[in-house]
């Protein structure tokens, strides 16, 4: 962390005996907020209104129980930049771990510089590598530079619809969903026109929303996400579990039996929405390679944007049949990953003795930085 910097200003002042573990109430701030109760570490939940009580009530810490000490409730999540939320943070010795919504609630009304230099308070992890999750957007090394820095392979992307000369998928804003995207398949050019152009007069997808469009060629096989943790205290790559996607509504049209399935009709386009997550494992044969392509993406995050990655990260893949089978990484996330369930897998265990969720390691991590002062080194 660079000396002089608001995080660094902060923790020089900060309580390390009351540290607050901090996260927007979304995603994966239960896992968090469980994780850090587990190390003796203060829990906060930044909330929206309308969406408090799953925190304010429901799960906040009881005499026996819960686990969220406190909840902030704003009118919307990006009213976390307001210097009067960030002060009250500040004396709250927050430690603020990032999630997914995070960041596409504050893309809403802020660029990432303003993000940056918003946040007062100590993240846990790189608020630089945010943006290298988006596809060429504010940052020369987005994902899919990172990518390819570290020699990993991803879906062949295509220059547009005139380049289709295979099954590909379409990834394009969501005209009602601003931080959602669109997903369709196509498989030529006039398929592609006819397919967008009903998505359009559905106002699942707009004109301009498709001129943005990443274009990449479909990679048939079972997807799987690998999610790790890269450990400055101990200056290693974790597999902390894997995991798939449940996703509205493709996963209940996949259970009809295809007379069923043929009723939809031909117009139909099923929805590819995130609706959950649930446990999946890998052939021990598969393991080693995992490993590889954790390592050689955390080295390259390290040289590209330096830090680079601290704490979790996911790897998210198909496995392609080959042979020999391997991994297509179709998306990164540089952060922790929305599932819970990943503990539910064997690797953490094989590593601690113990099932551990990312909540948990996350703790245990700053803990142990924490013991060391070594918060420095986990915390920009």
């Amino acid at each position: 962390m660079a000396q002089g910097s608001p995080a660094a200003d902060a923790l020089a002042k900060y309580d390390r005996r009351a540290l607050t573990v901090c996260s927007i109430g979304s995603h994966s701030a239960l896992d968090v907020c469980l994780g850090a109760k587990k190390y003796g570490l203060r829990t906060l939940v930044v909330a929206a209104k309308g969406r408090e009580q799953t925190y304010a009530s429901h799960y906040r810490t009881r005499e026996v129980g819960g686990c969220v000490d406190e909840t902030i409730v704003l009118d919307k999540f990006a009213d976390i930049l307001d210097p009067t939320v960030q002060r009250d943070m500040l004396a709250h010795n927050v430690i603020f771990v990032p999630n997914r919504s995070f960041e596409v609630y504050l893309r809403q009304r802020y660029a990432y510089d303003e993000i940056e230099r918003g946040m007062l308070v100590p993240f846990f992890g790189s608020r630089r590598l945010l943006r290298a999750e988006e596809r060429g957007e504010d940052a020369p090394d987005d994902q899919y530079s990172l990518l390819d820095r570290a020699g990993i392979r991803y879906p062949r992307r295509l220059t547009g619809p005139s380049d289709i000369d295979r099954l590909a998928i379409v990834k394009a804003p969501h005209a009602k969903v601003s931080f959602e995207r669109a997903f369709f398949l196509t498989t030529d050019p006039l398929h592609y026109r006819e397919r967008s152009a009903e998505l359009v007069e559905r106002g699942i997808v707009t004109v301009d929303g498709l001129a943005t469009a990443v274009f990449e060629e479909y990679v048939v096989g079972p997807t799987v996400n690998l999610n790790f943790f890269w450990s400055p205290m101990l200056g290693e790559v974790e597999l902390l579990g894997t995991d798939t996607r449940r996703q509205t509504d493709i996963d209940g049209a996949r259970a009809l039996l295809a007379r069923e399935q043929a009723a939809l009709g031909d117009g139909y386009v099923p929805g590819m929405e995130e609706a959950g997550h649930i446990a999946t494992t890998l052939t021990e044969s598969m393991l080693e390679q995992a490993f590889d392509l954790g390592s050689r993406f955390v080295h390259a995050a390290r040289d590209a944007m330096p830090p680079g990655i601290i704490g979790p990260f996911a790897l998210q893949c198909v496995i392609a049949a080959g042979p020999p089978k391997s991994f297509v990484v179709y998306d990164v996330s540089l952060r922790i990953p929305g599932s819970p369930g990943t503990k539910y897998t064997p690797y953490s265990a094989y590593r601690w003795g113990v099932e551990m969720s990312v909540g948990e390691r996350i703790a245990k991590e700053i803990a142990a930085a924490r013991d060391a002062d070594r918060l420095a080194d986990i915390c920009t």
